[in-house]
């Protein structure tokens, strides 16, 4: 059994015992549910929604929190003595997911 959700602008195939990195949330500890939910796939067939499931619901539990590997943006002129280096670690979260629910 698998889904797809929807969080932090991005899309996820997720199953029971994932472990994955998204963008960060505000919770800082606990569980989270994520309602949308785009797809889910289980020994009775597919079912998608449009554009969400209202029916569908993953539970996940927040593993931890952190920021990625640093990213250099370089900016330079040529011939005219501009140089400009900025580094960014965009955090994210950690969750392990507990449950996909489909009512």
């Amino acid at each position: 059994m698998f889904a797809i959700i929807e969080t932090g602008g991005k899309q996820y195939r997720v199953s029971e015992g994932d472990v994955l990195k998204i963008e960060k949330i505000a919770e800082s500890d606990g569980t989270v549910t994520f309602d949308k939910v785009l797809m889910v796939s289980d020994d009775k067939g597919i079912s998608a929604g449009a554009p969400f499931l209202s029916s569908a619901k993953v539970t996940a539990e927040i593993v931890g929190t952190g920021k990625s590997k640093k990213v250099l943006v370089f900016k330079m002129r040529p011939r005219k003595n501009y140089r400009k280096i900025r580094g960014h670690r965009q955090p994210y979260t950690e969750v392990k997911i507990k449950g996909i629910q489909v009512s």
